[in-house]
Order: C-alpha cells, then structure tokens, then sequence
C-alpha cells in the first residue's frame, strides 16, 4: 500500500485567493455576475432593495471561495494494485482509500486518478461528507493488451462547497506501477531434447555413488544436526566435522529472443514480435518450473540484471522471484537497432550452457551460420523460426541474400538444431510438442540429436 501523504491542506498555494477565485463554477460565475448587474442597476435606478439583492448574489460566492480556500482538511490518500503485476489482456484492480485525519468533518470530494489512455478512462468517484476520523475506499479495474510499465497517478482531489459555486484540485505526490507482463502460455512437459530433466544426471551420479551425503566434510557451524558430525574425522582434525549435504547439480536453459528490428514487421498485441516476447516469457516459466538454472539473453548479449554469478537465475534465488525478474525485463523490451546475431554468441562462447531455446525472426544466411555456432557451444538447442509469409512480410535483404523459410530450417537443422516454424495464429504448446515429434524421428532414424532437457 502506498501512502499518498496528507493533503489537501498539506499543500499550500501561493497564489492566495486567487487560485480560489479561479475555481469558481459556471453557478458560482453566474451569481457573481448577477450580482454585479444587480447591484449597477439598483445604484442607476435608485432601488436599495435590488441594491441588497444584488450584493447578496456577489458576495455568495464568494464566501463560498473564502471559506472553501481556508477549510484545511487534513486527508491521507493510499492505491494498492491486485496484482500489481499482470499478463497482458487481464485485469488488476486498483484499491484507493481516503482517510479523514482532521478533526472537521469535510464537504463533498471528487476522487480522480491519473492513468495512461491504455488502460482505459480516467477514473472518478464523488464521496459524500467524511465524518472526522472516518475513511471511504472505492476501487476501479485497469486492463491493457499491450505489456509494458505504467503509471498510477498521482491521486487528485477536487473540493466543492455545499452550494457548488467553487472547486479547488489539490493532488498527492506519489503514484505507483503497473506492470503489464506478456501472457505465458502452459506448456506441455515433453523432453525436448531426450536427456535428463531439472537436477540432471549429476543428482544420480551423486546418489548411486555416495548415497545423500556428500563424505567431503567441513567444520561445524551454529546451527548444524549433530547427527551430520564425522566423529571419524572429528578425531583426526581434533575439532567438529560435519558431512555437507549433497548439493545437486542443476540443468542449465539459455532462451535466446531475436530482437533485432529488421527481424520483425508490424506492432501491436497480434504481431510476430509480440508473439516471440510471449513464447519466451513461457520457455521461461516452463523451464524454472522444471527446476532449470535459465538465462535470458537477447540479440545485443544482454541479459537480465541481478542474476547469479554464473548469469543463471534459479540455483540461488526462489524461482518465482527470477520470474518475476525476467517478466519484468520482457515487460518494456523492444526491437533492438543491431543486425546480427554475434552479440549473443560471444556470450554463449564459454561452452556448458545446457539446452538452448531460440525465438528467432527474419534469418540470412550469415545469421543462420551464426546459430550454426551457436549450436556447438549448447548442449541441445532448439529454434522456433518466425514464418515471413505467414506473418504477412516478404523476406527482405538483411545483411545479404536471405534465403527461403526452407533453406534457412534446414540450414539449422543440418547444424544440429531442432528447428519448427511459426505461421501466424500458431500455439506455442502445439510447436513445442512437434518439436518432441522432431527430436525423436531424428533419434529414431540416427542422426544426431543434442543433448540437454526440457
């Protein structure tokens, strides 16, 4: 929850009764000006009585202004998102809550909250008298088909006086974000590449030979089971050994998106590119679920901030706070300015990366050696290529001659890689199981097939 701070009165306006008078209403207007007529008329005719009615219609609203600008009351504003991270297309819901901390009770509010024009109108809400010490919470609904990070606020106020002849805005200082992630969609829990899953073939080693401890012991810490001390080598080093629990070696996923704009034609929630940030935002998901060690990495070799030292997110941190991480970077990602692939290779050129998952756009044939590269440097890989025509683009010179959708699939596969298309309109979870078609009618027919999982 997020406090607005106290207000109106805790801001002051220097312009005095000016801004006061600036927010009379057309009512508050019209009796002024009635007034005024009134009263030039009663001094021309010489009626003293038109004279106290017209001097009754002026100093109304004013009075109304003076005492509207000089009523400090003392309103705390707070906004809660649920949730404030949300999948493209869905809704959150926004909580505001007022709270009268004065001693007055206050007149009648107008409650508005700024938000940007895609997520819908601008909300309002009219609030009766708060009694002093009393609270009101309404809430609105937001929803956007597009990702990215918005901002909530600030919090307006608008005051009125009981006969509506003025209203001042004041507004509160903060505001909050709303952060629009791509959809995920579930994935079916096939072996992509026909190895070992999540902790690997490492766990098994480790187990067959050792059993659940692992004998390399280390000195006793606070906190330790006394039924893990080595009295064997307790005895020999003269001080507290303990056998250290096994420690099981993760699999590791590195999923690649092609953000290069010239891979990509078209905007908007139905485009190929927004289709690839989605696909990626759900190998994500998928994989950390899977217990992976995964790494997103774009086109440019960039990665997401505050990962693992080794630049894997989910052997030290929960997997759902590297989600979280990784949606929010997919959130604001955009088409990049480069051409090439080479960025992204030379971060995969330390080798041991596990299993590769590439998003990939338009692909020349100096791009479709580079993943040829790519390939020798992962355990498994497997591309999902973004079909030109389907999408409604014609395959356009990049960096040379770009070949045919075809000759580019078999470009990759002939390098090792399991390579599926992607028409317009295609489920990621129908690819992903023909991508397991593919592995195993390649396995079954001998020819070489990476290794990795899924």
């Amino acid at each position: 929850m997020t406090q607005g701070g106290t207000g109106p009165a805790a801001e002051e306006d220097k312009g005095g009764l000016r801004t006061a008078l600036a927010g009379l209403t057309t009512r508050g207007r019209s009796f002024l000006a009635a007034g005024v007529a009134a009263a030039i008329c009663a001094y021309v005719l010489g009626q003293s009585d038109l004279l106290r009615v017209g001097l009754l219609l002026a100093v109304l609203p004013l009075v109304c202004a003076t005492v509207l600008y000089r009523t400090r009351y003392r309103v705390a504003g707070s906004r809660r998102l649920s949730p404030g991270r949300v999948p493209a297309g869905s809704e959150a819901r926004v909580h505001l809550r007022m709270d009268n901390v004065s001693r007055l009770p206050t007149g009648l509010l107008m409650l508005q909250d700024r938000v940007p024009y895609v997520l819908g109108p601008r909300p309002r809400f009219v609030l009766d008298r708060v009694e002093a010490g009393g609270r009101r919470e309404v809430s609105y609904r937001v929803r956007s088909d597009l990702r990215g990070r918005y901002p909530l606020g600030p919090l307006q106020l608008r005051l009125t006086d009981p006969f509506g002849m003025c209203e001042l805005t004041r507004s509160f200082s903060t505001y909050d974000t709303l952060t629009v992630i791509p959809r995920v969609e579930a994935l079916p829990p096939v072996r992509l590449t026909g190895e070992a899953k999540g902790y690997g073939d490492g766990r098994q080693r480790s187990l067959a030979l050792a059993g659940e401890d692992d004998i390399i012991p280390r000195g006793y810490r606070y906190g330790d089971d006394l039924r893990r001390v080595h009295w064997r080598l307790t005895a020999r080093y003269g001080e507290l050994m303990v056998r250290r629990e096994e420690q099981p070696q993760r699999s590791r996923c590195t999923v690649l998106l092609d953000t290069r704009g010239v891979a990509f034609q078209g905007a908007g929630p139905d485009s190929a590119f927004e289709w690839a940030v989605s696909g990626t935002a759900s190998a994500l998901v998928h994989m950390l679920e899977r217990g992976f060690s995964v790494r997103l990495l774009t086109d440019t070799g960039s990665s997401v901030p505050g990962e693992g030292a080794d630049g894997f997110a989910g052997a030290s941190q929960e997997s759902a706070d590297a989600a979280g991480m990784m949606m929010d970077t997919l959130a604001v990602i955009d088409h990049s300015d480069g051409t090439g692939l080479s960025r992204a290779y030379d971060v995969l050129r330390g080798g041991n990366e596990g299993l590769l998952i590439a998003f990939l756009g338009d692909l020349d044939e100096e791009q479709a050696g580079v993943l040829g590269r790519m390939r020798q440097r992962s355990g498994g890989a497997v591309a999902f290529l973004l079909d030109s025509e389907s999408w409604g683009r014609e395959p356009t010179d990049v960096a040379g001659p770009l070949d045919r959708g075809e000759d580019r699939l078999r470009m990759l596969r002939e390098a090792g890689w399991t390579a599926v298309t992607v028409p317009r309109g295609a489920q990621l979870a129908d690819l992903w199981r023909e991508a397991d078609r593919q592995r195993t009618h390649v396995a079954s027919t001998g020819s070489t097939a990476g290794g990795g999982g899924s």
